[in-house]
């Protein structure tokens, strides 16, 4: 597998097997495509505990919440998602990552999923945590985090339970 360049990314986006939408040509970098948060949160509803099984739902233990901005709290966890849908090909895999910027702040982006499977058509949930001792602020349009593609060996496609996620 090799992590694909500007050049890379932009031919394979001209070409439409890879579509972002919204899509900005400045939104790519050296080796990434930078992704911005929507106004669409899921927070924790209160209760004692959550028993983790192959059924368990996060929306079970969790509610949506629409709007502009969100405050964190220090070692608070909430899902956020893009404003981006990402179409990848069978043979393109990715990888979500935070921006440094935000990362020496405190946020965390991806607690433990930031894999982004091939033939995926979806808007990509984040998985937000603050490790800071403050208070941090999230707005919508906040170009959180950053999307590494790897063109793969073989093709593969994605058929799980979240492959045309749309909403947090």
């Amino acid at each position: 597998m090799a992590v694909l360049t500007r050049n890379e990314i932009l031919k394979l986006i001209k070409k439409g097997s890879v579509k972002v939408t919204p899509f900005n040509d400045k939104q790519v970098g050296p080796a990434s495509i930078d992704l911005a948060l929507s106004n669409e949160f899921r927070i924790f509803k209160k209760g004692s505990k959550i028993v983790l099984d192959e059924k368990t739902n996060a929306n079970d233990y969790t509610k949506v919440v629409k709007q502009d901005s969100i405050v964190i709290k220090p070692g608070e966890f909430i899902h956020g998602i893009t404003i981006e849908k990402i179409k990848l090909p069978e043979n393109v895999c990715g990888f979500l990552y935070g921006r440094s910027r935000f990362a020496r702040m405190g946020i965390l982006i991806h607690a433990t999923a930031s894999f982004i499977q091939p033939g995926i058509n979806n808007k990509q949930v984040l998985e937000i945590k603050n490790i800071s001792p403050r208070k941090i602020v999230l707005n919508k349009g906040l170009k959180i985090c950053q999307l590494i593609l790897m063109e793969m060996k073989g093709k593969a496609k994605y058929s799980g339970r979240y492959k045309n996620q749309e909403k947090v």
